[in-house]
């Protein structure tokens, strides 16, 4: 029992043909394409990808955030380091560069 591939297509040809015309239609014509779909689906990996990366910045932060404000003396350490805070009399001392901003910022 042999398929034979010209006889299939002789008896139907219309399926066929129709067939090969929607799939074409669909691949490259369409304003759905497959084509866009592709690129609209990668985009949307991209960006749940983005997502994610910031979900997991947004944790951190959130840790770091916990971790300062429990204990007094990490709060007035980041006071200081990041908004240059002082307490009262004492001097601070700031270098910036030509433009004016902080040569060294600590994290």
């Amino acid at each position: 029992m042999n398929f034979n591939w010209k006889d299939f297509v002789g008896k139907n040809s219309f399926y066929v043909y129709s067939s090969l015309f929607f799939l074409a239609w669909i691949t490259f014509f369409d304003s759905a394409n497959l084509i866009t779909q592709f690129k609209l689906w990668s985009k949307l990996q991209g960006y749940e990808d983005q997502i994610e990366y910031y979900d997991e910045e947004l944790e951190k932060l959130r840790e770091k955030e916990r971790s300062i404000l429990s204990d007094k003396d990490a709060l007035e350490t980041y006071g200081r380091e990041k908004y240059l805070m002082k307490k009262e009399g004492e001097t601070v001392f700031v270098i910036v560069d030509e433009d004016g901003e902080l040569l060294e910022e600590v994290e």
